[in-house]
């Protein structure tokens, strides 16, 4: 990534990815991940995991702050910065797991490919979760597009 360019990620990476080859994919390509109020990854539906942040940043004027000094610095490219979802509506790590490896699993067995993929995994993930995963992906919005918010308030 060469633009100057910050992502809010809504509760960090998807969860049906592969979250260390999507950092070592990041890393790769000089882009830092900064957690907000977090020293890990966040996945999509749990504040949880086992990879680590390259910086972790507890306010919308700190993560300004470090963004600015790269810039200022000459420095190219962006940066993610990766906003769990909030306490409350977090899904237990080991829980909503076991759900998406069962959705996956389907996946495999029905031979579903492509585009098509995602949004049966997302269905599936809502009818296993009773709708709590549908919840958590509301809650995510919302938090993100408030530490968005607070973040182009902070560089303005």
């Amino acid at each position: 990534m060469r633009t100057k360019a910050s992502i809010v990620c809504i509760g960090g990476a998807k969860s049906i990815l592969d979250l260390g080859l999507t950092l070592e994919y990041l890393e790769t390509h000089g882009v830092p991940v900064l957690g907000y109020q977090t020293d890990v990854l966040p996945a999509f539906y749990s504040r949880t995991n086992p990879f680590r942040v390259d910086y972790r940043l507890d306010s919308a004027k700190e993560i300004a702050q470090f963004i600015e000094t790269k810039w200022a610095l000459g420095l190219a490219g962006g940066f993610v910065v990766a906003n769990p979802v909030p306490p409350e509506d977090e899904l237990e790590e080991s829980y909503i797991t076991a759900i998406i490896e069962q959705a996956l699993k389907e996946v495999e067995e029905k031979r579903i490919t492509g585009k098509a993929v995602t949004p049966f995994l997302l269905d599936r993930v809502k009818t296993f979760t009773d709708g709590k995963s549908l919840q958590a992906n509301i809650a995510l919005v919302k938090n993100n597009a408030a530490l968005a918010t607070d973040l182009a308030y902070e560089l303005s």
